[in-house]
C-alpha cells in the first residue's frame, strides 16, 4: 500500500450505502469497509468517519415503521436514534477489530463546533484519537439533539469535521456516482462532473433538491459541504459507495466521482479564522527563550516561557503573545484560561496537573492553533 499519501482523510457515510437501499444495516459492506480503512491506516492514512445510520439500526432493531410516518414524527426518530447508536457503534467495533482496528464514538452537536471551549474539547479528543491509531466514528446526537442546535444533516457535518482536525480530504460516499449536469434518474444524457473548480449559481441548480428518501442529506446538500469544506483546505470527492474499493482508488487518485479542489490552504484558512477571532485588551508575555523558539523553532508555547498575563480571557479564545519589550510576535488558540495561565505560568509542564488539579495538555498554545507574526 505504499501508493498511498499519508494525509488525514474524512470518509462521511450515509444511511443508504450502509443499508445498500434496504431497511437494514448491510454487514457485508462494512466489513469491506473495515478491510479498506485497515489498508489506509497501514499505508499511514489517519481516518476519520462521519456515519449516518443509527436511526436505521434502531428501526432494524425495533421493527420496521412506514418510512413516511418515521421522517415526520421527531420523537419516534430520537427513539430509534438512541436504541440504534449503541447498536450501530457495537456493529463497528466488532467488524473493526476484525482487522485489528480500535474505534471511538463521538456525538456532536453544533453548539460543540461554534462555542470555542467545546470546539477545541472536540478537536483534541479527535485529534488525540487519530494520532494513536484509533478510528473515531462520529454523528450528530440524533437522540436528543433539536432543531435549534442540529448541524441538520451529516453531509454538513463531515465539513465541519474536516475543518475541525485539518483534513486533506473529505471523500462522501453516496448511492449515486457523483455531481450530474441533469437529473440521471430522469434524464439519459444526463452527464457526470469530473471536477468542479469553483461552484457556482450553475453548480446549485444542478445539485437540486432533496435525494434518498432514507437519509435527510440529498446533493443540494453534498455541495453545501463541498463548498464549506473547499473554502477551509480540504479537497473534497463526491463518489458512490457500492463502487469496488472505491476509498483506496480514490487514494490512488483514481477519477471516481466529482472531485472539488480545495479553495486554499488549512494554513490560510486557520490564519484567517485566528485572526479575526482574537480576545481583545489580553495578552500573554513570554521570555526570550520561549519567543526564539516560536519565531526560529517551530515550537508550542509552554507555561515555562510565560512571564506575564493581562486581562482575561477563557480557555478556547484567541489570545495574543507579547515578547518582554512589547512586541507581538504570535496570536493562537488558548488551551487555558487567563488564571489557569497565571497559576502555571513559568512552571514545567509536568507541574500543570498538580497546580490545577487537572490539565488539558502540556503546552499554553499549540502550534497548530498558532500564527506566528514575526
Amino acid at each position: 500500500m505504499s501508493d498511498l499519501e499519508p494525509i488525514r482523510l474524512v470518509i462521511k457515510l450515509g444511511t443508504s450505502v450502509l443499508t445498500a437501499g434496504t431497511d437494514r444495516l448491510n454487514r457485508p459492506y462494512m466489513v469491506d469497509l473495515a478491510r479498506q480503512v485497515a489498508a489506509l491506516r497501514e499505508a499511514g492514512v489517519q481516518v476519520a468517519l462521519v456515519s449516518s445510520g443509527a436511526i436505521a439500526a434502531g428501526r432494524e432493531r425495533l421493527g420496521s415503521q412506514p418510512q413516511q410516518r418515521v421522517r415526520a414524527n421527531v420523537p419516534l426518530k430520537q427513539m430509534f436514534a438512541a436504541v440504534g447508536q449503541s447498536r450501530l457503534m457495537h456493529l463497528y467495533e466488532q467488524l473493526f477489530e476484525l482487522y485489528g482496528l480500535q474505534v471511538a464514538q463521538v456525538l456532536l452537536t453544533r453548539d460543540d463546533l461554534r462555542d470555542r471551549r467545546r470546539y477545541l474539547n472536540a478537536r483534541n479528543t479527535l485529534s488525540l484519537c487519530i494520532e494513536r491509531g484509533i478510528v473515531p466514528i462520529i454523528n450528530e446526537n440524533d437522540a436528543l439533539v433539536t432543531a435549534e442546535i442540529r448541524v441538520g444533516d451529516n453531509d454538513n457535518l463531515s465539513a465541519l469535521v474536516a475543518g475541525l482536525i485539518d483534513a486533506d480530504l473529505l471523500l462522501i460516499l453516496t448511492d449515486i456516482d457523483g455531481l450530474y449536469n441533469a437529473d440521471p434518474r430522469t434524464n439519459p444524457d444526463a452527464k457526470l462532473l469530473g471536477e468542479v473548480d469553483q461552484i457556482d449559481d450553475d453548480i446549485w441548480e444542478m445539485a437540486g433538491g432533496v435525494g434518498s428518501a432514507r437519509g435527510t442529506g440529498g446533493m443540494r446538500t453534498k455541495i453545501q459541504a463541498a463548498d464549506l469544506a473547499t473554502r477551509s483546505g480540504t479537497s473534497v470527492v463526491i463518489a458512490n459507495g457500492a463502487t469496488s474499493n472505491v476509498i483506496l482508488r480514490v487514494l490512488r487518485g483514481e477519477r471516481i466521482g466529482t472531485s472539488f479542489p480545495s479553495g486554499g490552504s488549512h494554513l490560510e484558512s486557520r490564519k484567517r479564522w485566528l485572526l479575526a477571532e482574537t480576545a481583545r485588551h489580553s495578552k500573554i508575555v513570554i521570555d526570550a527563550g520561549a519567543a526564539n523558539a516560536l519565531l526560529n523553532q517551530g515550537k508550542s508555547l509552554l507555561p515555562a516561557g510565560v512571564i506575564a498575563v493581562e486581562g482575561h480571557f477563557e480557555r478556547g479564545q484567541t489570545i495574543r503573545i507579547y515578547t518582554a519589550d512589547g512586541h507581538e510576535i504570535a496570536r493562537g488558540l488558548t488551551q487555558y484560561s487567563a488564571n489557569d495561565v497565571r497559576h502555571i505560568q513559568g512552571l514545567r509542564s509536568g507541574q500543570i496537573a498538580e497546580t490545577l488539579g487537572y490539565d488539558y495538555g502540556s503546552v499554553v498554545v499549540h502550534r497548530d492553533d498558532m500564527v506566528v507574526l514575526g
